[in-house]
């Protein structure tokens, strides 16, 4: 019952937060120069003066800011999310078909950097300043100071071209209408490099901030305590200390689903994965404005999912928070 309510309240205080979302998106994307009639008319070689004018009336980019800011608030109101005239079909509808990737290759990349980056941690740090805690500490300097492109486009070249080991873009081999557990295999070997490419950074940074975390639990009284009552390292690190420590590593992982949603457009250009990312930098280039403040609106709407579930996992590794 107390779940519920706390899971009440947390939906009501992401209420206010998606509004400002709404407005701020607005405004910022209408603030930039340019628009889809511009690029539509260059594009067709017709950037007269009339034709800009027709485009933009049936846009509705001609109407005042305030009234196309009501028309959208409007509409938001129904969950509708507008019309892509660059793509010729409803913004919700593209949206959708390309979620699936989308969440599939997020999912996946905060999976592998937050499990091996906190198994990282805590291996550098039973360690400490030994060999494994300086191999480590060292891998994960280099992972973090890595680019995100560069990695991908170096994987391309190596395990996609010169190996042959791995396809080089895409979510499925075309045409090989492959069904069940080759289907499963097929995307599986698609989504290894795009995978790795956009969780190496935060695996790095989880595996750091899990080592220190480590580091500063087992000062703690309570450690000494333990090993006073003569409990075994293995036991102690793993009965006590890891759940501790594991706080830190999963309030970072709230704060960085939104840069992993960012991230997600660089890797997926790269690799031609056909999600969000792709779609919105496309949206981007012919200024398709609805399709953007959709994409930004689900973005955000992500956002809060994955901060309310950290919250929940939070709460539950945490018995004293108060709910």
């Amino acid at each position: 019952m107390r779940l519920a309510r706390y899971l009440g309240y947390r939906l009501l205080l992401a209420v206010p937060v998606i509004l400002g979302i709404i407005v701020l998106n607005f405004f910022l994307i209408h603030a930039a120069p340019g628009d889809a009639a511009s690029v539509l008319a260059g594009e067709s070689g017709a950037a007269t003066p009339e034709y800009m004018a027709l485009l933009r009336h049936k846009f509705g980019l001609d109407q005042p800011l305030s009234t196309q800011f009501a028309v959208y608030l409007l509409n938001m109101a129904h969950l509708d999310l507008g019309y892509s005239f660059r793509n010729d079909s409803p913004v919700l509808e593209l949206i959708l078909d390309r979620l699936g990737p989308t969440l599939l290759l997020m999912l996946t990349a905060f999976v592998v950097a937050v499990l091996l980056g906190s198994l990282l941690g805590v291996l550098a740090a039973s360690g400490r300043n030994g060999w494994r805690d300086n191999l480590i500490s060292l891998a994960s300097l280099v992972a973090y100071a890595t680019p995100g492109f560069w990695l991908g486009l170096m994987m391309i070249v190596v395990f996609a071209i010169n190996l042959a080991w791995l396809p080089t873009s895409g979510l499925d081999t075309v045409g090989a209408d492959n069904e069940g557990w080759d289907e499963v295999i097929d995307i599986a070997r698609h989504l290894v490099m795009p995978a790795t490419a956009l969780s190496l950074f935060y695996l790095a940074l989880y595996a750091r901030v899990m080592r220190a975390s480590m580091l500063e639990q087992t000062g703690m009284d309570y450690v000494t305590t333990a090993r006073a009552k003569g409990q075994t390292e293995r036991r102690i690190i793993f009965g006590h200390v890891l759940r501790n420590a594991l706080l830190t590593v999963v309030t970072m992982a709230g704060v960085q689903a939104g840069n992993l949603i960012g991230g997600s457009i660089v890797v997926e250009t790269v690799f031609g994965w056909p999600g969000i990312g792709t779609l919105a930098f496309n949206a981007l280039q012919s200024r398709d404005l609805n399709l953007l403040l959709g994409i930004f609106f689900v973005s955000a709407c992500l956002v809060v999912v994955v901060n309310l579930i950290v919250d929940l996992v939070y709460v539950t590794l945490d018995p004293r928070i108060e709910i």
